[in-house]
């Protein structure tokens, strides 16, 4: 069998996301493994976009400055999609990867209804394996939350 972490795609939506899926994957990686962090820029289909193409272009290379200052060298590449899973799929194939590992991002039922769960698609959606891996934070706990010691801003 494969090893899930040999040839890893990482769907990054932006910076704070890339720093999540950072802190969540390195200690899953070994020195063989290839990853390879994608960002879709969701076309809108004939309506206007939220955002020029060119300020989405510069989130994503923030994002992918992100990751690779958490996991040192990975390969990046923009993708753009009217569907963002699609788009992440399509990406899994053309580089053959053994898993696409995601840290989902939080927000209530309500929002996820109104807006569409990328991740929920792509774990149920995918043709090959993907682990969901929990954000570690900063200080090592995995509950995906910020740690407010009391000092300081958070």
């Amino acid at each position: 069998m494969t090893d899930l972490f040999e040839r890893v795609l990482l769907p990054i939506a932006e910076k704070e996301d890339a720093r999540a899926t950072a802190r969540a994957v390195r200690d899953h990686l070994d020195d063989g493994s290839r990853v390879i962090a994608v960002h879709v820029i969701e076309k809108a289909g004939g309506a206007p976009d939220k955002a020029s193409v060119e300020q989405r272009e510069l989130e994503a290379e923030d994002a992918f400055e992100a990751i690779r200052d958490g996991l040192g060298d990975v390969d990046t590449e923009i993708r753009y999609g009217t569907d963002v899973a699609d788009t992440i799929f399509e990406a899994a194939a053309d580089h053959d990867v053994s898993s696409i590992v995601i840290t989902p991002r939080g927000g209530s039922r309500f929002v996820r209804l109104l807006t569409g769960d990328v991740a929920l698609d792509i774990v149920t959606e995918s043709d090959r394996p993907v682990v969901v891996l929990p954000d570690a934070n900063p200080d090592g706990e995995s509950n995906g939350e910020p740690t407010n010691d009391g000092g300081g801003d958070t």
